[in-house]
């Protein structure tokens, strides 16, 4: 079971880590001497967009997973509007910036913080959003443009400061008007390759 593996050889994830024996694709992140892909995707009404795990998510997952990091309590949907495709250096004190996080509450959406990200209990090396979906609810004089997102640890619009778990370029960019309800889920999964 994929489970167990991830938990035996909790040192040998930490080191393909900190050597860089990885390899990052459009798929997710591959670890190939241990035969296993860690891969995400959101979902929405266009379809779903499979991610990018940067090495900040990365770390975190494994760290607290198969080290003594303490869990992180929540985890917040955002939307950037930035033509910009994610790579595995970005970060929390990234990705505001760096992917043009929308922000605004006028011309982007009205909720005052990010959406909770609120997923199901992981099942099958899994755990996804996917029932419960964040819901934006979208405000602007005429059009928001949406061409990806990210799942970070702090709720706050704009913060530099927690961690980047996951972000994704749309292969095409979501048009969304005023009143407008844009719902986003996430998923996460482990698999062996």
């Amino acid at each position: 079971m994929i489970d167990n593996d991830l938990i035996k050889h909790a040192r040998e994830f930490k080191g393909y880590l900190d050597s860089h024996k990885y390899e990052v694709s459009d798929e997710g992140i591959e670890f190939p001497r241990a035969k296993v892909m860690i891969l995400g995707e959101y979902e929405d009404a266009y379809g779903v967009t499979p991610n990018l795990v940067p090495t900040e998510g990365l770390n975190h997952i494994l760290m607290v997973a198969l080290s003594n990091t303490a869990k992180l309590n929540n985890f917040y949907l955002a939307l950037y509007s930035g033509s910009y495709t994610p790579v595995a250096g970005l970060t929390a004190a990234s990705f505001p910036s760096t992917a043009t996080e929308i922000t605004s509450g006028t011309e982007g959406y009205s909720d005052a913080t990010r959406p909770a990200w609120t997923p199901a209990a992981a099942a099958s090396g899994q755990i996804d959003s996917y029932a419960s979906k964040a819901t934006f609810t979208i405000a602007t004089a005429t059009q928001v443009t949406i061409r990806g997102a990210a799942l970070l640890s702090e709720a706050t619009k704009g913060s530099t400061a927690g961690v980047l778990i996951s972000a994704a370029r749309f292969a095409q960019d979501r048009v969304e008007y005023d009143g407008n309800s844009y719902g986003l889920g996430y998923r996460v999964r482990a698999q062996a390759v």
